[in-house]
């Protein structure tokens, strides 16, 4: 639990960064990290076609320049960018001066306002100077599909378990998720529309 849907104490670390949307609305938020990747991505944005779903990809820089096709596919079917740093770092293990500047040549190929830190850690003094030029997005619900320990439907699981009104929802465009998201997205967006929910990006 602690994992899939992070406890107050810990959303407390980021005053000001959306953790979860909306409470009263019944609307998930659906976002993917770690793309774009050749196969997976153009996969996950053919689903989303077939369901009239927009999103939002939080992506490495690195690998927008490696697959500047894929990248713009996302942009041009109207789906959300997000910045997750050039080379997937995380900000505990860097100082704040390489940190922000792995960031900045991340944003010269995303020219995006949101940023999602990679693994949801930063140090302060990164958080408080990324926060004045982004709007810093977390997660109320990270589905685990990158685990080796979980297959497809317990994946599936932790969204049908930790789902919520106004929850942001973690999947991964990734190849180490490939397995799990393939089987568990779909289900995923069948059984949140059976329940109601609609989906929603970022203004």
């Amino acid at each position: 639990m602690l994992i899939e849907q992070p406890p107050v104490v810990l959303r407390w670390l980021y005053p000001g960064a959306l953790w979860r949307m909306n409470e009263k609305e019944k609307s998930v938020y659906l976002t993917f990290d770690d793309g774009p990747i050749p196969d997976i991505t153009p996969w996950v944005l053919d689903l989303l076609d077939k369901y009239q779903i927009k999103a939002t990809f939080f992506m490495v820089g690195d690998n927008v320049r490696k697959h500047p096709e894929e990248f713009q596919m996302v942009v041009e079917r109207g789906h959300r960018i997000g910045n997750h740093t050039f080379n997937h770092i995380r900000g505990f293990e860097f100082r704040s001066k390489s940190y922000l500047a792995n960031t900045d040549k991340a944003n010269e190929y995303l020219k995006t306002d949101l940023f999602r830190p990679p693994h949801g850690h930063m140090r302060w003094s990164q958080y408080f100077t990324l926060k004045q030029k982004y709007r810093i997005v977390m997660w109320d619900l990270v589905t685990r599909d990158y685990s080796k320990k979980l297959n497809g439907p317990q994946v599936l699981q932790n969204v049908k378990r930790y789902v919520r009104n106004g929850s942001i929802i973690t999947f991964h465009d990734s190849l180490k998720s490939e397995k799990n998201m393939k089987y568990a997205l779909p289900r995923a967006i069948e059984w949140l529309k059976e329940q109601g929910y609609t989906f929603k990006v970022f203004d």
